[in-house]
């Protein structure tokens, strides 16, 4: 039996949608903090929770955290589902689409370019 993460499809994100998604989440404040306990299930369980109420989260990944913000990154991604758009010191920005928002609240990619990376 497949689990919840394993069962949502891989979010592939191409260059122009990367920078679009980096230009929006350039405001926002970290939402889901990485401290001293590292990667558990009830971290990602909270980030899938933000999930549900957004498309575009920040993570931090604390001072104390055993874990490289790299791996961290990778790790929390494969986790929930969703797809790291950047990761910048000991910050993390995730996306996963959310077809259960309201219209007004999704964010609208644009088109990938067939020669972008």
């Amino acid at each position: 039996m497949k689990s919840e993460t394993e069962e949502k499809s891989k979010v592939n994100l191409q260059g122009k949608q990367k920078r679009f998604l980096r230009g929006l989440g350039h405001h926002l404040e970290p939402v889901v903090y990485l401290g001293k306990e590292g990667l558990t299930d009830s971290l990602a369980a909270a980030a899938r929770e933000v999930f549900k109420t957004r498309e575009l989260i920040k993570v931090k990944v604390g001072q104390n955290c055993a874990v490289p913000a790299e791996e961290a990154a990778a790790a929390l991604a494969k986790m929930t589902g969703a797809a790291v758009v950047q990761l910048i010191g000991r910050t993390i920005l995730l996306y996963l689409p959310n077809n259960k928002l309201k219209p007004e609240q999704r964010i609208v990619l644009p088109k990938a370019d067939k020669n972008d990376e």
